[in-house]
């Protein structure tokens, strides 16, 4: 058996049926793997046979040893990094590929590759331009931390969260298109609500994309002065003294690109929990643990940050971290508000006034 039987919508996101039941083949998976390595078994019998929540967990796993190997080999711990903009999507479409392998309707998980694809593409395009590619490029960050803890403790760091862990969360974050795989036998078709939450995946990317190219531009334009001390077109000398953007979304957020990033696969999530009729689910799980990461990703950067340009604590205690404290945008240390005078206190100075003459 590769799938739950189900009746009802609510059961396709019931862990006890839809999960649990499965969980011998991920024992069993390495061994079948190495019959089909062996030729004993094809790959394709594999893969059709195996529950596809679990085939994609073990690829997954697989996936975390490759980065823990190339890692060590190249003393470079951005292996993860290079994948990350990729992996979700390709879950989705394994999830797609199997529900056609298996003669399930897939017209609603043809919908999820639609947005992770143009996801992908604008994550892998910023990525990119940024040098990410490059040959021995690395997050700052791991650097930082190397230098704060001892060399062991570093590789413990790799082999449990740098390879593994984010291996797999990368896989958690698109689980819940199984739900709405196992939905899709019940309901095929595609539902006002689908293309209302496909409007608000697309929405959130290009929310992704205007932050980025205004964070894009910005250091661009602050290279740019740095290298020949000339201020470009459209900035100001102390916008660019100042080191950081703090205009259009960033005005209002700290970090708009983030927050648009952690709600788009919690919006995945929640069209899993609305195509089951759930409240919520397992599938929680992905989009929880990635929140969670942002938040001491996020607390770690912006500790860097705030050491490198002294107005940064102003920046923070004024905008917020993700959502936005008010309506205003970021006004800057020093910059004060105009007070708004009443008309009826108005005429009581002038009163006053003539008085006094």
């Amino acid at each position: 058996m590769t799938l739950p039987i189900i009746k009802t919508l609510e059961d396709c996101a019931d862990f006890s049926k839809t999960v649990e039941p499965f969980l011998p083949q991920l024992y069993s998976f390495p061994a079948r793997l190495l019959d089909a390595i062996k030729g004993d078994e094809s790959f394709l019998k594999l893969y059709a046979t195996t529950n596809p929540l679990i085939s994609g967990f073990a690829i997954s796993l697989i996936l975390g040893a490759v980065f823990l190997v190339a890692a060590d080999i190249n003393g470079n711990y951005s292996q993860v990094d290079r994948f990350w903009s990729l992996l979700p999507t390709f879950y989705i479409a394994h999830f797609d590929a199997w529900a056609r392998l298996a003669g399930i309707p897939s017209k609603r998980l043809d919908l999820l590759l639609l947005w992770s694809t143009v996801w992908s593409a604008r994550l892998t395009f910023n990525y990119w331009r940024k040098g990410g590619y490059g040959i021995g490029h690395e997050d700052y960050r791991w650097e930082i931390i190397r230098q704060h803890v001892p060399k062991w403790a570093f590789h413990i760091f790799n082999w449990t969260f740098i390879s593994f862990y984010q291996s797999a969360l990368l896989y958690s974050i698109a689980a819940p298109a199984y739900i709405i795989l196992l939905t899709s036998r019940i309901e095929p078709e595609i539902t006002s609500s689908d293309v209302a939450y496909l409007s608000i995946q697309l929405g959130l990317i290009l929310t992704e994309y205007i932050a980025d190219h205004q964070q894009w531009v910005y250091q661009s334009a602050k290279k740019q002065y740095q290298q020949s001390s000339r201020v470009p077109s459209g900035f100001k000398q102390a916008d660019l003294d100042r080191g950081f953007i703090t205009s259009g979304l960033w005005g209002r957020s700290r970090h708009p690109n983030f927050a648009a990033e952690q709600s788009i696969w919690f919006f995945l999530y929640q069209w899993s929990c609305y195509a089951s009729k759930t409240l919520y689910s397992w599938a929680g799980v992905g989009a929880a643990l990635l929140i969670l990461l942002f938040q001491g990703s996020t607390w770690f950067t912006e500790y860097i940050t705030s050491g490198k340009y002294p107005e940064y604590r102003d920046y923070q205690r004024e905008v917020g971290m993700f959502v936005p404290l008010g309506f205003s945008s970021y006004k800057g240390p020093g910059v004060k508000v105009p007070k708004v005078i009443r008309t009826s206190e108005l005429a009581k100075k002038m009163e006053q006034n003539k008085k006094q003459k």
